[in-house]
Order: C-alpha cells, then structure tokens, then sequence
C-alpha cells in the first residue's frame, strides 16, 4: 500500500478505538518500553498527543522518564518552515494545544529552555503506520523525517503503534528515516 491509502486505513482504525481500549494499550505500549536498552540515555524528545486523533496517550511514558530522572523534550512546531523547535519540559513548562490541536509549549517559552538537537538522545516517534523494515507512515507533513535527519547518527528513533506493521510501505522516499524500533501494546520490534 502506499502512504496515503495508509493514512486512510489507520485513521480509521484508530476512530474505532473506545477511549478505555486507547488508555489500556497505552498503558501497555508504556510498559514495553522498560524491557528496551534505554535507559543509560538522559535527553529524551516525546510528542505530546493529539487526543483528536487518538494518538498513543505518552502520559504514561512520561511518568516513566520523570521517575527516572530524565531530561524530557517537547517540540513547538512551525507551520511555515515546518522546523521543530525543542524545549526543556518542566514544571513550569505552560502546554497549549495550537491550531491543529498538537499540544505544544506556550509562545514566550523561557528561551534557556531551548535544547539543540545534537543533544536529543532517544526521540519516540508519532505515526499512522510502519512497515517490517523500519518505515513509518505520518501525517504527511514531513515535521518527523526533517527532524530526525538533523539528529546525530547515533540517535535512537522508537515509533508508537497500536497496530503490527504492514509489510511494506510502496513509496518511501530516500530521505525518510527509519525506525530504529516500534513498540506496539503486544510486541517490540526492532529494525
């Protein structure tokens, strides 16, 4: 299948999904994401969901990295240049959803709170859908696949899926970075 009969079929998908199934496999996709090799890193980037489109609940996961003690990223979105900028998530950190409903951090952020990317150690990734090598389906605006290719090589990229993969995606572009991994409610898998 190609990307947008894709975005179509896992758009779907998710609408059919009860708020309690969404929680419960978010919840589940959480505790997956102890059983990886992670946990030495310190900076660590993380969407915040668009609950509009049933996106994979990161509350959980954010617990996880505070009681950890890890630095946590959020980005800000440009809708123009399509660039993300990637700010410090603290207590003071004000969360404002903008016009496409992506929770961000609020304008006039604390500009100390700026981190470059070259310090983002794992970033965990929002998609529609993946495929068995690696590749992933997004919105289609292209936010994710510049800013991955702006972080060091080394960098650990992890999709969250409710879903298994597709077997192939029929038009990855050669610019579309792959997952090092995805972690589904049931399963990890690695790339």
């Amino acid at each position: 299948m190609n990307k947008k009969e894709l975005r179509l079929k896992y758009k779907s998908l998710r609408n059919l999904l009860s708020e309690s199934e969404l929680e419960k496999m978010s919840l589940a996709i959480a505790n997956k994401i102890l059983t990886l090799p992670i946990w030495e890193k310190n900076y660590f980037h993380i969407f915040l969901p668009i609950t509009e489109h049933k996106e994979v609940n990161t509350e959980f996961i954010l617990h996880l990295l505070s009681g950890k003690d890890k630095e946590i990223i959020v980005s800000k979105s440009n809708f123009e240049t399509h660039n993300m900028t990637h700010f410090l998530l603290t207590d003071n950190t004000k969360i404002k959803k903008n016009e496409y409903h992506i929770p961000e951090p609020v304008d006039g952020q604390d500009a100390s709170g700026e981190v470059p990317v070259s310090k983002i150690d794992i970033v965990f990734v929002p998609l529609l859908a993946y495929d068995k090598t690696g590749h992933r389906v997004g919105y289609g605006k292209g936010f994710y696949d510049k800013f991955l290719n702006e972080c060091k090589p080394e960098t650990i990229n992890i999709g969250l899926s409710f879903f298994d993969p597709e077997d192939l995606i029929d038009d990855v572009f050669e610019n579309d970075v792959r997952l090092d991994y995805c972690v589904t409610p049931i399963e990890v898998y690695r790339f």
